[in-house]
């Protein structure tokens, strides 16, 4: 493709021509259409018969005839105008281009990005997020006080007609909150036990961020018994087992979703601000708490695709992280009332010259964040940065009495780590909280040359 140049012949069928003279009325943000295609190529560092890829952000109609390209690449966006026989392409398409003077030729067009499909499977989810926060807090009323009964025809409504939990449903969730962490088995020290970091990792696995991964490995749900997701999963097949309908029923449903997800649906960590306290409330009925499990399961399989998103993306920019991992794990609190610590880990890969080899050797670094609202203390975050043998971790807390406690105790946490054998290279604790960078859904590319 020819960009900003001078005149072109027409070019063969494999050939994008770009068009000297772009039409200056056609939008396209980042556009500097003044500079010649040459300026613009070398802003781009990209030598003569030099390959890289390109995504086609959007297809235009010139007023003349044919179409014009607004392509990405190496983050920058130029247009090009594609003749007279215009190329099978659309918006979202990757495709490989090459340097051939001041033109771009069209090498292939490549198959759909992994990231494209992920990111549409998370934007179709997102709007439909229950909080897990308040809605393991109705599940558990539902243990207590029961369902709205199902109505027959012909039957009036009545405010007492309610029936219990099916068997198979009281039984995964009284399962689920066995295996939770419970505020008052974690003292401190706890974590120096023998034991305590496979029971950390018991929560973690058993999250529900696994779910698919366990299935697989096993193909059998009863051997993940106590799955956050899987739960979920029996109780949605238990409720409808009730009614006496199947499965397909439920993908029928419109999931329940929880305003607070609705505002910056992708910032993570973000602290739930849902009441979680039934109250006096009365009952849910069958049908509304389908809907809230609907959406709760969608909220973990958000979490679950953001991930992967997140990963897909390693190495589009330079300090990306090489994997992340987003997990939020129900605990419970000292008067038995569930909550949510939301977790964000993430693996920074970069690479050292070794004395004895010439080869390059790989050196992670991993970062932990935690983010909890505690009744008492508040909302507080934890972030820790590891690259053996040195820690460092800086918390933020909101409240000032917090932040007065957890300055006391600082010493005791830094002796402990030093007692893991760790060096603590920094350790602080801060008032508010931090500031995370927000996902945004769009097909990016990763800056290759071939």
């Amino acid at each position: 493709m020819k960009l900003n140049g001078g005149q072109t012949p027409h070019p063969p069928t494999n050939k994008l021509s770009g068009g000297g003279q772009i039409n200056p009325g056609l939008p396209s943000v980042g556009i500097d259409r003044t500079q010649s295609a040459q300026q613009q190529l070398a802003q781009l560092k990209l030598g003569n018969r030099e390959s890289t890829l390109a995504k086609v952000a959007e297809v235009l109609q010139r007023k003349g005839g044919g179409n014009e390209l607004i392509l990405e690449v190496k983050g920058r966006s130029l247009a090009v105008a594609t003749g007279d026989e215009s190329p099978d392409l659309k918006a979202g398409d990757l495709i490989k281009v090459m340097r051939a003077g001041n033109e771009l030729r069209l090498i292939g067009k490549l198959a759909t990005s992994q990231e494209a499909g992920i990111a549409q499977a998370l934007a179709q989810r997102l709007p439909w997020q229950q909080n897990l926060q308040s809605g393991l807090a109705q599940l558990l009323s539902s243990m207590n006080w029961g369902l709205k009964a199902t109505l027959q025809p012909g039957q009036l409504p009545s405010n007492s007609a309610t029936q219990p939990l099916p068997a198979a449903a009281r039984q995964a969730l009284e399962g689920l909150l066995a295996s939770m962490a419970n505020a008052n088995t974690l003292k401190p020290g706890a974590g120096k036990a023998e034991g305590g970091a496979d029971q950390v990792k018991q929560w973690l696995a058993e999250s529900g961020g696994f779910a698919e991964s366990r299935l697989l490995q096993t193909g059998s749900q009863q051997t993940a018994p106590t799955d956050f997701k899987l739960v979920l999963a029996r109780i949605i097949t238990a409720l409808l087992a009730k009614q006496g309908q199947t499965p397909d029923a439920f993908n029928r449903l419109t999931p329940l979703a929880s305003p607070d997800l609705m505002h910056a649906p992708l910032q993570f960590p973000k602290l739930a601000t849902a009441n979680t306290s039934p109250g006096n409330s009365e009952p849910a009925s069958v049908a509304q708490t389908l809907r809230m499990l609907a959406g709760m399961l969608n909220r973990i399989t958000v979490n679950q695709l953001h991930s992967q998103t997140l990963t897909a993306r390693a190495g589009a920019e330079p300090g990306a992280p090489a994997s992340t991992l987003l997990l939020e794990i129900p605990w419970l609190t000292p008067q038995q009332e569930p909550r949510t610590a939301q977790l964000r880990m993430e693996q920074y890969k970069q690479e050292k010259n070794t004395k004895n080899h010439p080869e390059r050797a790989a050196v992670s670094e991993w970062r932990l964040n935690l983010a909890m609202d505690l009744d008492h203390a508040g909302p507080l975050h934890f972030e820790v940065a590891y690259r053996h043998p040195s820690v460092s971790a800086h918390i933020w807390a909101t409240k000032q009495s917090t932040l007065r406690q957890v300055n006391e105790e600082l010493p005791l946490l830094r002796q402990s780590l030093a007692d893991l054998g760790l060096e603590v290279a920094d350790l602080e604790c801060r008032r508010g909280s931090p500031q995370h960078a927000e996902t945004r859904l769009e097909h990016r590319l990763v800056d290759t040359k071939a």
